[in-house]
């Protein structure tokens, strides 16, 4: 496995700690051991630990006992992740590496990483997501001006009025951290109401039933389900907080706007012409999902819409059939949730038994990923 952190699931805690970001929105249902093993599931792994949990964490266990939806602390997720990495010795085969190209061949795969070359019978690439730039029109392209940043690059010190543009969790994390930090904040959001659901996608699609509803669907159908389903949103756990910071005047949502320009200052121009001016604006536009495009050549990846061209039934590349996706890229396939724990589940499912069938006895499967 090559990581460019070194470490299993770095990337993902280290974006949520900068975030403050303090539970999963991913119940304990989705979080099961591994398969194929007698593992410890992350659920028993939290019962063990009873006596370091709060009142608020051992409700969310009986909630989740209960068959009722369920909000995983981030350091039980942690620390299980921890637990799995030791018990399945995956630190030893983890290579801190910043992959910069893959290159397959009809007989093998080349991974050139930063500090080294590696070949292989197959790759996996499990990418997911990178942050969604603002559009150029906004200050003219490049480095965004003074005082303006993305939600996972650090807030300027000393602010006292924020803008958080974004209407998804993360756009609420940074909300709630700006109100704890005693800032008066101003939201920009493009919809005309917040939208606040349990899971980011319909959970429907964490089922097979759900998935089904891709089979059979042509192109343009599959890209319409997405655009219905793959919608940004917020944990309804954070309703009462975004509520009560309105009502108090510190949290001013501008519903139903959108930015035109931003600019030194910070000064941000709403298409409806009003000014909103603050100390700092924080950029949350969502993240599109890692096709594969810089990594490998791009008649390889053969990107359409911003999905890769993938076989359905192995998750390979169809022009690079020694390269296989796990992760938000094979949403196309999978549908929206498989950019979710579920998600990678059935497609590493996919992949593995497509691999294992290819391979026979040879080598096992290079791994690139966050």
């Amino acid at each position: 496995m090559l990581d460019r952190t070194g470490r299993p699931c770095g990337r993902f805690f280290g974006r949520i700690d900068r975030l403050g970001q303090r539970g999963l929105r991913s119940p304990y249902e989705h979080h099961p051991g591994v398969e194929g093993f007698r593992d410890c599931e992350l659920l028993d792994f939290a019962r063990l630990h009873w006596s370091r949990l709060t009142r608020t964490e051992r409700r969310e266990i009986r909630m989740a006992q209960a068959g009722h939806r369920s909000v995983v602390p981030v350091d039980v997720f942690d620390a299980y992740c921890d637990h799995l990495v030791t018990s399945h010795h995956v630190a030893g085969k983890t290579w801190q590496a910043s992959v910069r190209e893959v290159l397959p061949t009809s007989e093998a795969v080349t991974v050139r990483a930063n500090r080294f070359t590696v070949t292989a019978q197959h790759a996996v690439l499990c990418l997911g997501e990178e942050r969604r730039p603002a559009p150029d029109a906004w200050w003219g392209g490049g480095r965004p001006p003074a005082g303006v940043s993305y939600w996972d690059d650090p807030v300027p010190a000393g602010a006292q009025r924020q803008i958080v543009v974004g209407a998804g969790l993360t756009a609420a994390h940074l909300i709630t951290g700006a109100l704890e930090a005693g800032r008066q904040v101003h939201w920009v959001v493009r919809e005309t109401a917040e939208r606040y659901q349990c899971a980011d996608v319909n959970s429907s699609f964490f089922r097979p039933e759900g998935r089904a509803r891709f089979d059979g669907v042509d192109r343009a159908g599959r890209l319409e389900l997405m655009r219905q389903h793959r919608r940004a949103s917020v944990m309804f756990e954070f309703r009462p907080l975004l509520q009560r910071a309105e009502a108090d005047g510190r949290l001013v949502v501008h519903r139903g706007e959108a930015v035109k320009e931003i600019g030194e200052g910070v000064v941000c121009r709403l298409e409806s012409g009003r000014l909103v001016e603050a100390d700092t604006a924080v950029l949350a536009l969502g993240t599109t999902p890692s096709s594969g495009a810089g990594l490998l050549p791009p008649d390889l990846v053969n990107e359409r819409d911003g999905w890769p061209d993938l076989d359905e039934r192995t998750l390979r590349y169809t022009h690079a059939p020694r390269v296989s996706v796990v992760g938000a890229a094979a949403g196309l396939m999978l549908g929206p949730a498989a950019r979710n724990i579920d998600g990678h589940r059935v497609a590493t499912a996919r992949v593995a038994a497509s691999i294992a069938h290819s391979l026979r006895h040879e080598r096992v499967p290079v791994v690139t990923g966050a």
